[in-house]
């Protein structure tokens, strides 16, 4: 796993960068801070792939084998996926990250963004 970090968005603006999204999935530490975080996929190959992002905070009611309170998000093939990342709902009270996995990741980069 791959620490992604956040670029704060200004009045003034900033120049995004993109990284390699990591086989293994990437993280993103928030902090304390508690405001949305916007996850910029861009899926550069010819098929499409899904963007997960793990819910720890969900109980599986009765032990259902089909609870799933991730959110799988689908990134079509040449395209983009502005993914909003609500620390509330995804942080992990255990290491202070919101985690997020890939189905592929050969051609698609990542930017996580917070507005200043």
């Amino acid at each position: 796993m791959a620490a992604l970090t956040i670029q704060d968005v200004t009045v003034a603006g900033i120049t995004p960068s993109y990284t390699a999204a990591a086989a293994g999935g990437d993280t993103v530490a928030p902090g304390t801070d508690t405001r949305p975080l916007n996850l910029h996929v861009k899926n550069g190959g010819g098929s499409s792939i899904t963007v997960t992002v793990t819910d720890p905070t969900s109980q599986n009611p009765g032990a259902a084998t089909s609870f799933n309170p991730n959110a799988a998000i689908t990134v079509t093939n040449a395209q983009e996926r502005m993914i909003r990342l609500d620390p509330s709902r995804f942080r992990d009270t255990s290491t202070g990250n919101i985690a997020i996995g890939y189905s592929a990741v050969a051609s698609v980069t990542v930017g996580v963004f917070r507005t200043a």
